[in-house]
């Protein structure tokens, strides 16, 4: 911002004042003759002027439609401060959602890890009413008993 304040104490207080001395500006805006003599006074009217959305009438319509090349500076400084809080914007939206997909990649690992360990107790669970002996160990003929006994084992299978 404080580049296109340079640019309008150079390139536009002439024009203020020029026009000032012309009565372009109402009676009541003290400020206008010297809305761009310094840095810091440009800077607060750039401000004012975009940010507030105060004086367009007051300062640069009158200005621009007296030297419309003062456009650039006007517009300039208005895009600057559009893309930088556009983007200040965007940067917050972006963090947020990657934070908020983190906690969800957290969330279904957990999940998974819950689904697994029941797969692990359901599986036992069937495994054991497989096992006919109770030794431990399934063997084809069980395993293949089971599969047409057990509906839950069956189901599996599929």
């Amino acid at each position: 911002m404080t580049v296109w304040a340079m640019a309008a104490v150079d390139l536009v207080n002439p024009v203020v004042i020029r026009l000032a001395g012309e009565g372009a500006f109402p009676a009541s805006c003290e400020d206008c003759e010297r809305s761009f003599k310094t840095v810091m006074r440009a800077n607060l009217t750039l401000f004012k002027t975009i940010i507030a959305g105060d004086s367009w009438g007051l300062v640069a319509v009158p200005v621009i439609e007296a030297e419309p090349w003062t456009a650039i500076i006007f517009i300039g400084a208005l895009l600057t401060l559009v893309f930088g809080v556009l983007n200040l914007v965007v940067a917050v939206v972006v963090d947020t959602f990657a934070e908020q997909r983190q906690k969800d990649v957290v969330g279904l690992a957990q999940e998974l890890d819950a689904e697994q360990d029941q797969d692990v107790r359901s599986l036992k669970r069937m495994f054991e009413q497989i096992d006919e002996d109770g030794s431990g160990d399934v063997t084809l003929e069980e395993l293949l008993e089971g599969a047409r006994l057990v509906p839950e084992f069956h189901s599996r299978l599929r």
